[in-house]
């Protein structure tokens, strides 16, 4: 017999912890519309504005007057279009690598990769604040899996030192946390990988696009060699579109190709997302600026917010979590910025780890001045009108 589905509900409700889906009326921009009215939005992934940008807009057209809609079929009986096969050529490119593979989403490219590289056989030591897919496709592969402390490279090699040395061993990360926003010591996770012969994993879902000089990601903001590692991102960050990719030798492409149980049994994406896809990275390496009003935003908004006494985690992203701790708290801040035209969703467990939930602030290129003025002033009020609930309760 299914559990009690509407008690399950009410118990979720008396923990603060039931979530609702909000329709959003507008486009992905800096300001979006909900039930009629105008928000500035601090919760969307669209770092670089590309989302909506009339150039990604009309590549996605003109796809879908020469490919049609959809694919019509997996891509290894007829669904790998031209699109497809370009989308590839250029993520390879641009990640510095041998060849790229497309998935539908990011969270089935986890589920697609992780299983096909490693079995029952393997070792799998995984970042205790990875993502849920990653940790998902480290269970599904039936692999021993242990968890590190968060950027904790001496837990991690003290890990190391102890499983069989013929085990084969994967150790996963992300790049750039997505609740957090802090970064992976990629360098010193690498040199361990070296040391031990293990193979090193890396989601850059939020830092493609993003970190780098030329946006390549965390990879190329540590200037650690590309070829020394396994990438997978998403398309639906900074891209501006939706699916996910790994990125490496072209070797492990076919591999995949053959064995990826979420790649072999799905259809393909639709040829006007990989259209506008490949339009997105060209525009990201031609247009340099947009990185850099967005770290000028980032930068701003973090002092600002750090000055009205937050406590934000270590970002160093445009991931900007404001710890409150408690859910019910965190629900009441997001609902007072509600009121005041800000969107910023409350991130309750199981998503962060119990005591840390949190508001979570994502910044973009396209944000302008003024609407982070606006941003900034909301979280003073809402500063001080909590401060002074917190003053009354405790009196």
């Amino acid at each position: 017999m299914l559990r009690d589905l509407k008690q399950e509900i009410k118990h979720l409700e008396t923990r603060h912890l039931r979530r609702q889906l909000r329709i959003v009326e507008s486009p992905s921009d800096p300001t979006i519309t909900i039930e009629g009215r105008r928000f500035i939005s601090m919760a969307s992934n669209n770092y670089l504005g590309l989302a909506n940008h009339p150039g990604v807009k009309q590549a996605a057209i003109e796809a879908i007057e020469q490919w049609g809609v959809g694919a019509g079929a997996a891509r290894l009986i007829s669904g790998t279009m031209t699109p497809h096969h370009q989308l590839e050529q250029d993520l390879a490119r641009f990640k510095q690598v041998e060849a790229a593979l497309t998935f539908g989403t990011g969270y089935t490219t986890n589920l697609g990769l992780i299983p096909a590289l490693i079995d029952r056989d393997g070792l799998i030591l995984a970042d205790r604040y990875c993502h849920a897919s990653l940790i998902e496709a480290c269970r599904l592969s039936k692999a021993r899996l242990r968890v590190f402390h968060h950027n904790d490279a001496e837990h991690l090699e003290s890990l190391l030192k102890k499983r069989e040395k013929v085990r084969p061993t994967l150790v996963v990360t992300e790049g750039v946390f997505s609740m957090d926003g802090d970064l992976a010591p990629l360098p010193d996770l690498l040199a361990l990988c070296r040391q031990h012969d293990a193979t090193l994993v890396i989601d850059d879902a939020h830092g493609t696009g993003v970190m780098g000089t030329n946006g390549r990601g965390t990879v190329e903001h540590f200037g650690v060699n590309p070829q020394d590692l396994i990438q997978m991102g998403t398309l639906s960050k900074a891209i501006g579109t939706s699916g996910g990719y790994v990125a490496g030798p072209a070797s492990l492409k076919e591999y995949l190709i053959n064995t990826s149980k979420a790649f072999i049994y799905t259809t393909a994406q639709p040829p006007a997302i990989a259209a506008a896809a490949s339009t997105a990275i060209r525009i990201i390496q031609d247009e340099p600026a947009r990185r850099e009003r967005l770290r000028t935003n980032r930068n701003a908004l973090h002092a600002a917010l750090t000055g009205l006494g937050f406590q934000l985690t270590d970002t160093q992203s445009p991931i900007l979590p404001i710890i409150v701790k408690s859910p019910e708290r965190a629900v009441e801040m997001s609902q007072a910025l509600y009121e005041a035209g800000v969107y910023v969703p409350a991130i309750r467990p199981p998503t962060v780890p119990k005591h840390s939930s949190r508001l979570r602030l994502t910044v973009s290129s396209e944000h302008s001045q003024e609407q982070l003025e606006t941003v900034v002033a909301a979280f003073r009020k809402v500063r001080e009108a909590f401060s002074m609930k917190s003053t009354s309760a405790s009196g």
